[in-house]
């Protein structure tokens, strides 16, 4: 089964334990994902399947979107709900003084990793050495949250919701942390859930319920998208047989023998390369000192080897 499918993941889970159980149900033992999503988190989780995780290298670094519950009044260890609360705070707050904090947090931001996070530090997982007591220093790093919306806040609880568009490697826990210092207060994080990510969202998810039951059904292969989609945003370029051949081979294709543009012969432009009936082969990369598109990485279900 090759392919990508969609997972709304439920809470509590790992990434790694829905990979394991969508192995059983797909039959499938080559399953990888996109990137990780926190246990108490849930929603978008592209896995890739069979030959498409040979993709996990070439995909873009695509914004992600999240809707993220917030609590303020209180800090933890681990900058969200789970975790052990370290100080507390009888500053009160309204929905108008929240609203004005968010332009610090839109843009292009520095931010702190936060102790329990993947993040290495000299070799070793910060997250193991939060778990033995031990707070290291850390490098801010340059993220990007193209958007930040407050979607409701409740002045009795002191919490709400918001909506956040950022690119990859950016912490929601981060932010709701951030945001409390800046009004003075404390501030954690309570929900996550992802609902865009590589390209993909909600609506094209399913959940692990869902995905039993199509399992038990023989039909869950209909549910797996075509490895393409994990690239879209690249053009499209259909070859001859001739070429199709010689490209399933590993062999490079004069780009004066192509139908690309002279305006899209760009250096390392990467193409989609589909067969004359429709078969998805591969990427190929432009390049211009050859004259060549070269292979990039191939997809196609039957290639020749080069001997």
């Amino acid at each position: 089964m090759n392919g990508v499918i969609v997972i709304d993941k439920p809470q509590d889970f790992t990434s790694f334990d829905v990979v394991a159980v969508m192995r059983r149900l797909c039959g499938e033992r080559k399953i990888g994902h996109t990137g990780t999503l926190d246990p108490m988190a849930t929603g978008v989780l592209p896995l890739l399947l069979g030959k498409a995780t040979r993709a996990a290298s070439l995909l873009d670094d695509t914004d992600k979107e999240y809707e993220a519950g917030f609590q303020l009044g209180y800090s933890t260890d681990t900058l969200d709900s789970t975790g052990t609360t370290c100080k507390e705070s009888k500053v009160s707050v309204n929905k108008e003084q929240i609203e004005a904090v968010l332009p610090y947090f839109r843009g292009n931001i520095l931010q702190l990793p936060p102790m329990y996070s993947a993040v290495q530090k000299n070799g070793q997982r910060l997250y193991t050495l939060a778990r033995q007591g031990i707070e290291v220093e850390r490098d801010e790093r340059p993220v990007t949250v193209h958007q930040l919306q407050l979607n409701e806040f409740d002045e009795n609880t002191q919490s709400g919701s918001m909506t956040i568009r950022c690119s990859k490697g950016t912490y929601i826990r981060t932010i709701c942390a951030d945001i409390g210092d800046r009004l003075g207060s404390f501030g954690v994080m309570t929900s996550l859930r992802r609902t865009q990510a590589a390209g993909f969202r909600l609506s094209d998810a399913v959940t692990l319920d869902e995905a039993k039951a199509l399992s038990a059904q023989g039909t869950i292969a209909q549910k797996v998208l075509p490895t393409e989609s994990l690239f879209l945003s690249r053009p499209a370029l259909t070859v001859t047989q001739a070429q199709a051949q010689r490209f399933q081979n590993g062999g490079a294709l004069s780009l004066d023998r192509t139908s690309i543009l002279p305006r899209d012969k760009e250096d390392g432009l990467t193409f989609r390369v589909f067969s004359p009936t429709d078969e998805f082969l591969g990427l190929g990369a432009v390049e211009l000192a050859k004259g060549e598109l070269s292979v990039l990485r191939l997809f196609c279900e039957h290639h020749t080897k080069i001997l």
